[in-house]
């Protein structure tokens, strides 16, 4: 058998946009359920969610049972680290998460050494235990650790002014496929805490994503609005996470109260199964 090829990967070099969910509940039950609706890849965070190595593993195992029954290649799961450690990186590369994402990454240096951390040697120093991996679906994919370094999609954050500044050595940098702008941290940064939507944010970002796509990488961002979300993708960015769990959860869940709540308003009450 052979190693999986990364079609999330594959469709960044392609410069196909790609849609993406960000996964906050830290629950693999609501995993599956969101890896049946279709959207290309799924953002497991590590960094701001309750997560762990074995809440991760069992949410991959809930996407990848979900996408074994479409007919299409189903939602591609991106781990977030919450730092970018060589460790945390080996043990999530293990679990199965092909492709990482690395906060706060600030400087070329940093991002080579996740490019390192993301591959076996001689390439890098990824740690050689594949026999007890799922990854290498326990040694069934007989050629993992020579088929491995093409598969793993390393995708970096930057999010601060330090690392706008560097941000054409970060792109340029060997084996980071893509990166990723954080616009509330970098609002922060560049002090405006709370208001990304600040003209000199937005226009960082947008030259951000250019020079992304310059150095031939994939940019990528978050969006809270659909009108954001389009504008971005109609900027160049090619994978874009279009809403959190956590937030269509509590917004469902508050637009229903409201109308039993609210003097006058319609209560309309659907089919239950």
């Amino acid at each position: 058998m052979k190693t999986p090829v990364n079609i999330f990967k594959q469709s960044l070099q392609n410069q196909q946009a790609q849609i993406g969910l960000w996964l906050g509940l830290a629950e693999p039950y609501c995993a599956e359920i969101l890896a049946d609706t279709g959207y290309d890849w799924l953002l497991i965070d590590c960094e701001h969610a309750p997560n762990d190595v074995r809440s991760v593993l069992a949410q991959l195992q809930a996407i990848a049972s979900a996408t074994s029954a479409l007919t299409g290649p189903g939602s591609h799961p991106v781990v977030r680290v919450p730092v970018g450690d060589t460790a945390l990186i080996k043990q999530y590369l293990d679990l199965g998460a092909a492709t990482i994402l690395v906060p706060m990454v600030d400087t070329a240096a940093q991002a080579a050494q996740l490019a390192q951390a993301m591959r076996y040697p001689p390439q890098g120093i990824r740690g050689m235990g594949s026999a007890l991996a799922r990854s290498s679906r326990w040694q069934r994919y007989p050629n993992y650790i020579h088929e491995a370094n093409d598969q793993v999609c390393l995708l970096v954050q930057a999010e601060t002014v330090e690392a706008m500044r560097n941000l054409d050595a970060i792109a340029a940098t060997p084996g980071v496929d893509g990166v990723f702008i954080g616009p509330a941290d970098l609002s922060a940064s560049m002090g405006f805490s709370g208001n990304p939507g600040h003209p000199q944010v937005q226009a960082a970002i947008e030259d951000g994503l250019q020079r992304i796509l310059r150095a031939g990488k994939a940019p990528g961002i978050l969006a809270t609005s659909e009108a954001q979300a389009r504008h971005w993708l109609q900027a160049g960015a090619l994978f874009v996470a279009v809403g959190v769990d956590t937030v269509l959860l509590t917004a469902a869940a508050t637009a229903l109260l409201e109308k039993f709540k609210t003097p006058g308003a319609a209560a309309t009450i659907g089919s239950a199964y």
